[in-house]
């Protein structure tokens, strides 16, 4: 399954929360820390339309990803797949997609969440250990 991207606007905030709720419930769950309300808020303050794209496979949207561009390298913020469309090649492409523009990568995983194993997979390495989060880096080889 290759997506193709499409950009995202302000109209599509309530979609996209839909997308990281399904995306993160399992994993919050786990940890005693699902909340929509808080869900929404994170969200909210992180919502940069410039820096976002949606995943699109035959008409419908089933992911998105934030891609923050900083001095010298890139913050990934989001890549929430629906469950249904995890485990198919999708997120490994977008990563694919990220590291072709050369720069290196951080960004933060949630403790028990299966993305930290395939964070790992894709050459990421661990540089921080926090309550609830993983951070992580990858660098242009």
């Amino acid at each position: 399954m290759t997506p193709t991207l499409a950009p995202v606007a302000d109209a599509d905030f309530e979609a996209m929360l839909s997308i990281r709720i399904e995306a993160l419930r399992e994993s919050l769950e786990r940890l005693g820390r699902f909340s929509p309300e808080v869900a929404r808020e994170r969200l909210k303050s992180q919502f940069r339309p410039e820096w976002m794209q949606h995943l699109v496979v035959d008409g419908e949207r089933f992911g998105y990803f934030t891609v923050e561009p900083r001095e010298a390298e890139l913050r990934l913020h989001h890549l929430y797949l629906r469950p249904e469309a995890q485990g198919q090649g999708v997120g490994a492409w977008v990563i694919d997609q990220i590291k072709s523009r050369g720069l290196p990568i951080t960004l933060a995983a949630l403790r028990e969440s299966r993305a930290n194993d395939f964070y790992l997979r894709h050459g990421f390495k661990v540089v921080e250990e926090q309550d609830f989060d993983i951070e992580y880096r990858w660098e242009a080889a």
